[in-house]
């Protein structure tokens, strides 16, 4: 029975409760929101590389969930989960805290696993946060300055190793990325670019396997192979052990070891653990749910992103998945606040996107077209950036990004690839002026019909932020 003086609780701060929490916030919902997340900042997870690498800023990807939230009457709350009550409608927090609630929205997302490695927690470093991004920077930048001062050319050759567990979407877009970044790095320091080893690690022989961008697997294998060093495959290998210098994996029954300075681990993840201690069926953690997105026993909670599934109309947990439930939910709960059915749930996958390297990135739309290169980087970031929450954060990010992109040769310079002329990189940066115009002109011949094929993309909301049209 719900109480009408109980708040909407929003359990995790990523894309699905995030997205809850402000389009309620902007439905004018009439009664408390409250978005409890144990962190102070949202990781925008899809953007982490531009932020290991320096192509986006930490205001950029990593914000404060409190400057998000400013002028929302959403009430943010940091701490950590300890219990879910379904029967009583009760959270229990770690400062001891409880919230009781009408409607409940479970968006805890998943946790990194390392399927019981031994050594792996301890000593792999995981890429799911701002946070960690700028750990894992700091980590190889602090490696780069070690090998520059050795002349042990083994403890040398070990530290400019590094070692990337799992050939899913999130190993190969940091394989091709630090295969272009630490070289120039490394350059700058005066060290020898072609010493520099990115090895990607897989217990198959197939990377991407299973996954929803399984499609665009020979684009990948050419983009790792095409790098400013070129990424090495080390397939079929089951990791058995993992220390603080290599990985140790077994390979045609043989056991082996792959010195590394630094083993960056993507090979998995896992439901949050509270979510398997709740009295409803689950698949693997991910919690059933009807269209609705609701619990069959418990209509007045709702699951979304990493943490529900439904068996009738299954959903990768991806982020474009996870907004566009985040938005539905806000919407039902709206409907049921004011006695109205909910509705099914429609998600329209619009293809996926993947990072191959510095401004580089396939844009895979709608499963049919592949826009590979500058292109595909300016569709991949234009699409994301116009996700990020809160207008106002919005309209600066994408502005300040495509004025970089577009306008600040000198950043274009620093990122280009060793070899790369001044020249080149004037080329390039024309190369994405052309790019732009392309939709400018459609917009001004055809503006009806440009906001409705590309409204998904993101690009129409940005050169609307970068050039409002004309009235």
């Amino acid at each position: 029975m719900q109480q009408a003086s109980h708040p909407a609780v929003i359990l995790g701060g990523g894309f699905a409760g995030l997205f809850t929490a402000l389009h309620l916030s902007q439905q004018n919902y009439s009664h408390p929101i409250i978005l409890i997340e144990q962190r102070d900042r949202f990781s925008f997870k899809p953007l982490l590389y531009e932020l290991l690498s320096g192509e986006l800023h930490s205001e950029q990807v990593y914000p404060r969930y409190r400057e998000l939230l400013a002028g929302s009457n959403v009430n943010f709350v940091q701490d950590t989960l300890l219990s879910i009550d379904l029967h009583r409608q009760q959270v229990r927090l770690a400062s001891g805290r409880n919230f009781n609630y009408s409607n409940l929205v479970l968006a805890l997302g998943s946790k990194t696993t390392y399927f019981n490695t031994p050594g792996a927690a301890e000593c792999a470093m995981p890429l799911t946060s701002g946070e960690q991004a700028i750990a894992l920077r700091k980590h190889l930048r602090h490696r780069l300055h070690q090998a520059i001062q050795t002349q042990d050319i083994a403890r040398r050759r070990l530290l400019l190793t590094i070692a990337i567990i799992g050939a899913g979407p999130a190993g190969i877009e940091l394989a091709c990325t630090l295969a272009d970044l630490l070289p120039i790095w490394y350059d700058e320091l005066g060290g020898d670019a072609s010493e520099v080893r990115v090895v990607l690690v897989n217990r198959s022989r197939e990377i991407l396997k299973g996954d929803v961008n399984s499609h665009l697997r020979c684009t990948a294998q050419r983009a790792l192979k095409n790098r400013v060093i070129p990424v090495d495959f080390l397939f079929d290998a089951a990791v058995t052990q993992i220390t603080t210098n290599g990985v140790e994996y077994k390979q045609n029954e043989q056991t082996k070891v792959l010195p590394a300075g630094t083993i960056a681990w993507t090979a998995g993840t896992a439901p949050h653990p509270l979510l398997m201690e709740l009295p409803v069926p689950n698949n693997r953690g991910r919690l059933l749910v009807t269209p609705t997105l609701q619990l069959p026993d418990f209509p007045e909670v709702l699951a979304a992103g990493d943490c529900a599934a439904d068996s009738d109309n299954p959903q990768p947990p991806t982020a474009q998945v996870a907004y566009q439930q985040g938005i539905a939910i806000a919407q039902n709960l709206k409907r049921m606040r004011e006695g109205r059915p909910s509705i099914p749930v429609e998600i329209q996958m619009r293809g996926t996107l993947m990072k191959l390297g510095l401004n580089e990135s396939v844009a895979n739309l709608f499963n049919k077209v592949q826009i590979k290169g500058q292109a595909g980087h300016l569709i991949r970031e234009a699409t994301y950036l116009q996700l990020l929450p809160n207008s106002t954060h919005n309209r600066k990010v994408t502005t300040e990004w495509l004025t970089e992109e577009l306008f600040q040769r000198d950043r274009s310079i620093t990122h280009m690839q060793l070899g790369q002329t001044p020249f080149l990189a004037g080329i390039a940066t024309t190369a994405a002026a052309l790019i732009l115009a392309t939709p400018l002109v459609w917009r001004a011949a055809q503006p009806t019909q440009f906001q409705q094929n590309l409204s998904w993309s993101g690009i129409p909301t940005l050169l609307n932020h970068l050039t409002p049209p004309s009235r």
